[in-house]
């Protein structure tokens, strides 16, 4: 098995995460949150955001309570390999889908894309590739060394809040996705009403207000989006909607993004196009494991919740003309000058 020093184009990760530590991550016995932060933590502004749930301000951002230990405890005890890659994202903007392709991307020449046995196929694309904000705040940290390398992770911070040893390492990939910031609010509604009851004007008001999971929305686009300006060879932003327009290009791009081009005889062979049909949203949900069971430390989530319509223009259905226009002004106001836009 390679070491952390190993080159990242000779190595053998990622392998499924849950292949390497089993049902030990999501064990609230093994759940020991640090709590050395409670000083730094307690002079934080906080909210109760929804009425439900308590989030502190940290470094341009709001944190969930059960996450806000984690994110401290990452920027002081994450030590980083070469070829490291990070998948960032605000809440239901594409994670899973962008877990599914770079994991099959990244581990195809160990689990090719068209095996019946594709790990993607018995695991959730959550139980593949972990999430350091939960595992940092439940004390979980050191299963990531038991990964190969390279190792593929997944976390919700802002930009802001990486440390300098990843936001500013030669040798680590972030690769962003991001969604057009209506459809956004509309997944994240449903997603919620998996475990709480919620109105979606109480999660339209608060966004509005720059008050949400991982938020304000706009911060968390734009320090990906300066990075990926400042630093393209680092940072990859991708967007959704563009993405869903042609994901072959997409899974080419990220490929050779991440120093893992197709070959001539892989693109003779089809892999891109296999990839995007694994990852698919009709083969993701016809998964026995995408159907049972919960994903989450502190909040149990269903498999099944990450897995609901994946289409562009939902808002549509759920927001008046007026409350899109207030949340198209509010966004244009925030972002204008970066050089990005969510309008036509």
């Amino acid at each position: 098995m390679a070491g952390p020093s190993a080159s990242f184009t000779m190595t053998i990760g990622p392998v499924p995460f849950k292949d390497v530590v089993g049902e030990a991550a999501e064990d609230d016995d093994h759940i020991t949150p640090p709590t050395e932060y409670g000083d730094i933590i307690s002079t934080l502004p906080s909210i109760n955001y929804l009425g439900r749930w308590v989030h502190y301000q940290y470094q341009g951002g709001w944190v969930i309570h059960q996450r806000i230990p984690g994110v401290l405890s990452f920027q002081r005890r994450f030590t980083p390999r070469p070829g490291d890659v990070l998948l960032a994202s605000p809440p239901k903007c594409g994670t899973t889908w962008l877990k599914a392709l770079s994991f099959a991307t990244m581990a195809r020449a160990a689990y090719p894309p068209n095996s019946a046995e594709h790990p993607l196929l018995r695991l959730n694309p959550h139980e593949c590739v972990p999430l350091l904000d939960d595992l940092f705040s439940a004390g979980q940290h050191d299963k990531l060394e038991a990964l190969p390398s390279p190792r593929l992770m997944n976390t919700h911070m802002l930009h802001s809040q990486l440390p300098s040893s990843v936001a500013d390492n030669i040798d680590c990939k972030i690769v962003y996705i991001c969604r057009e910031p209506k459809d956004m609010l509309v997944s994240l509604w449903h997603f919620a009403q998996t475990i709480s009851p919620i109105k979606f004007t109480d999660v339209f008001e608060s966004a509005c207000e720059g008050k949400s999971t991982d938020g304000p929305i706009w911060n968390h686009i734009l320090g990906y989006w300066g990075a990926s300006k400042t630093s393209p060879e680092r940072v990859m932003f991708l967007r959704y909607e563009e993405m869903i327009l042609d994901p072959v290009d997409t899974v080419r791009h990220l490929a050779r993004f991440l120093g893992l081009p197709f070959t001539s005889a892989e693109e003779a062979a089809g892999v891109p196009a296999n990839i995007v049909k694994l990852c698919s949203m009709e083969t993701m949900k016809a998964v026995e494991a995408n159907n049972i069971g919960t994903s989450g430390i502190f909040l149990k989530f269903p498999h099944k919740s990450y897995f609901r319509k994946g289409v562009v223009g939902d808002w549509v259905n759920h927001m008046t003309p007026e409350m899109a226009r207030r949340f198209d002004s509010i966004v244009d106001d925030k972002i204008s000058g970066s050089g990005l836009s969510f309008r036509p």
